[in-house]
């Protein structure tokens, strides 16, 4: 991996419906300009965004909509509530 290489900018996005899916599967993972089109799609849509750039290299090696691995569960769980907390917040403020 050359230097230019090591500070692109990665994304990856997650989805995970409780009701019908069996875990979190990742909907889109992208490097450079694709990683750029994924964050601006997700502050468009009010999805919350966390930082976490080794999930990131380790969601990228998976497929799109493929399941995460149950060894990445409890990271992603922590990535989740996150998001909830951050719903939370968001939702006092609208209310």
């Amino acid at each position: 991996m050359n230097e230019q290489d090591r500070y692109r900018k990665r994304a990856a996005a997650l989805q995970y419906d409780f009701e019908s899916d069996d875990a979190p599967k990742v909907t889109a993972t992208g490097k450079g300009y694709v990683a750029e089109e994924i964050i601006e799609k997700a502050k468009a849509n009010n999805v919350p965004i966390q930082s976490d750039p080794t999930l990131v290299e380790l969601l990228s090696q998976l497929n799109i909509n493929e399941n995460i691995p149950e060894e990445l569960y409890q990271v992603v769980a922590e990535v989740f509530a996150y998001i909830y907390q951050v719903d939370q917040k968001v939702g006092k403020k609208t209310n």
